[in-house]
């Protein structure tokens, strides 16, 4: 599906963000749920170098690979009328000129109960992007993550939030990719931060 096909059908759209959108649409939208994807599973494999990172040092941020049993919690925001043409326009840039992500529809399940399933539009980067890094290990992730930087801001801000993300609106889902990723760019930076939050000793003439 491409958004420019939507806009000519739909009057109301929902678009569902599993990474930066969950805490910063940056788009008018009626109304927001918590809930899932089934199908896919988040991961830290996709270069970044616009918003997290640059041409030198990627960043990288999540994108969703195929896994039969798997699901990714996230957001879905329902867009109307005006809002569904300004959203795609806005996003095209974000995700897809900015970001490499394709987009795909795909059902979402809201959290809750007596809650029916809806289409939502999503914004996946595949292997053969240009800017797609692949699997690695945990530590090489954060490491990665805990030094990079782009005109969004540092990677490591970008890690963070996605995991205050989930531990405040989804308490009971487990993501170890991501809560693993988390631990280790903190073990990396904490040192840092601790270092620079050391009084500088009066230097004696």
């Amino acid at each position: 599906m491409k958004p420019q096909d939507v806009v000519a059908v739909k009057s109301s759209l929902w678009i569902f963000g599993y990474g930066s959108l969950v805490w910063k649409p940056d788009f008018k939208y009626k109304r927001s749920k918590i809930g899932y994807i089934k199908g896919y599973k988040r991961r830290f494999w996709h270069g970044d170098n616009f918003h997290r990172g640059d041409d030198e040092m990627p960043g990288r941020v999540v994108t969703l690979i195929e896994e039969d049993d798997a699901c990714t919690w996230g957001v879905a925001f329902e867009v109307t009328g005006s809002q569904v043409e300004e959203s795609l326009k806005y996003l095209n840039v974000r995700e897809a000129v900015r970001g490499g992500y394709l987009t795909q529809a795909l059902e979402f399940f809201p959290q809750g109960t007596n809650q029916s399933p809806v289409q939502a539009l999503v914004y996946i980067a595949t292997a053969d992007n240009p800017i797609y890094l692949g699997p690695a290990s945990t530590e090489e992730i954060a490491a990665q993550i805990a030094v990079c930087k782009g005109k969004s801001g540092h990677n490591i801000e970008y890690l963070l939030r996605l995991a205050e993300f989930m531990r405040v609106s989804c308490p009971d889902v487990d993501d170890p990719h991501l809560f693993s990723i988390e631990a280790a760019a903190l073990t990396i930076i904490r040192p840092i931060l601790l270092a620079s939050q050391k009084p500088v000793s009066s230097v004696k003439h």
